[in-house]
This record gives C-alpha cells, sequence and structure tokens, in this order.
C-alpha cells in the first residue's frame, strides 16, 4: 500500500470486483435495467476497462439482480444484458474475466451483498484471488460492506450518492466514476 498517496501498489496478482450498475453504465434509480436496449455505459467506462485490463490479473463483476427473482425481468434477459455488455467491452480493448448475479428478493441471501457468496464464489473459480489484494468498486454502502467484510480496498463511486466524509470506516477513496479512479490508478504515459 502506497500510503501516502492513499492507493495500492496494483499489479497483475490484483483481483479487480466491479459492482454493475452506477459503476459500468447509468443506474436506473428505482428502477432496473430489464433488456440491453435500456443499457447505457457511464461515460469513460469503457475507455477505463481498456486500461484496466492492462492493470489486474481478473476483472469481475459482481451484481445485485433483485428484478429477476421478483419477476420483473428475465434470467435470459439479464443474461443477454451481460453477454451484450461483455462484447462491448472486449470490442474496446478491455475484458471482464465472470460475471456473478445474485437475483434473490431476500437480503439474507448468501449471495446478495452485502453477504460475500458472490466473492467466495469468485476466490473458488480462480483460487489465485487473495482478497486482500482485491480492489471494489461500488455505488451503494452495501458494495462497501462486502469489500470490507472481505478485507478488499473499497473505492466508492458517487454516481447516485453523495461524497461521503473521509476517512470512512467502509470507504478507502472516493471517485465520481469508474474512469475517473481509472485515470488517477493509471499514469497518462502508461495509458494506450
Amino acid at each position: 500500500m502506497d500510503l501516502l498517496n492513499n492507493k495500492p501498489e496494483i499489479d497483475k496478482t490484483w483481483t479487480l470486483f466491479l459492482d454493475r450498475d452506477g459503476v459500468i453504465n447509468i443506474e436506473t434509480v428505482g428502477s432496473y435495467i430489464t433488456s440491453w436496449d435500456e443499457f447505457v455505459f457511464h461515460e469513460g467506462a469503457l475507455e477505463a476497462l481498456r486500461n484496466l485490463s492492462h492493470v489486474f490479473g481478473r476483472i469481475v463483476v459482481v451484481s445485485n439482480q433483485r428484478g429477476v427473482g421478483r419477476g420483473i425481468m428475465s434470467m435470459e434477459a439479464l443474461r443477454e444484458i451481460n453477454h451484450n455488455m461483455r462484447a462491448a467491452i472486449v470490442e474496446h480493448g478491455g475484458r471482464i474475466d465472470k460475471i456473478y448475479a445474485a437475483t434473490a428478493v431476500t437480503d439474507e441471501d448468501r449471495n446478495r451483498k452485502p453477504n460475500t457468496g458472490m466473492g467466495l464464489q469468485a476466490q473458488e473459480d480462480f483460487p489465485e484471488i487473495d482478497f486482500k489484494k482485491c480492489v471494489m468498486i461500488g455505488n451503494s454502502i452495501s458494495d462497501m460492506e462486502f469489500g470490507k467484510r472481505l478485507s478488499m480496498y473499497n473505492v466508492f463511486l458517487t454516481t447516485k450518492h453523495e461524497p461521503f466524509s473521509l476517512p470512512h470506516d467502509l470507504i478507502d477513496e472516493q471517485f465520481s466514476s469508474l474512469y475517473a479512479w481509472a485515470s488517477r490508478l493509471i499514469p497518462a504515459e502508461l495509458v494506450g
């Protein structure tokens, strides 16, 4: 950890965990993204993911998708959104190694953030994941609780909430967007 600049020294042994809505795409607050037609990438997100793909050994998405459990959207629609999102990211030179989605309605479900089930599943799928060498990026306190429960470094994005006063028990850094954080993490001369 580079304590002077309050950011980890990241290399290919690190894993990036990302929430989806509000981090990669524009979130519809109070509603759900129910089809690919409603999915809109945040400005700079594709560029950020391209650049972050050169830095992190693994990049995974962990997303609460209660709309499936509530019957507001189908599992097939969620798969289509995620498939098309990954394809667009790859087309722009980035990657997502795997996407995990918690579709349960109940907060007690082991996979629904802030519970750690999706993180533990990612570690089972990718045994090299060391949670102390992971960054969690999200835009809700449940994302930050998820990260802290697994000893991750947490970055909060203010895409739907006002910034919190720092220092904060759950938040290591906060930024306005994934692009803003990636731009600080990756020096301009290294950006492809």
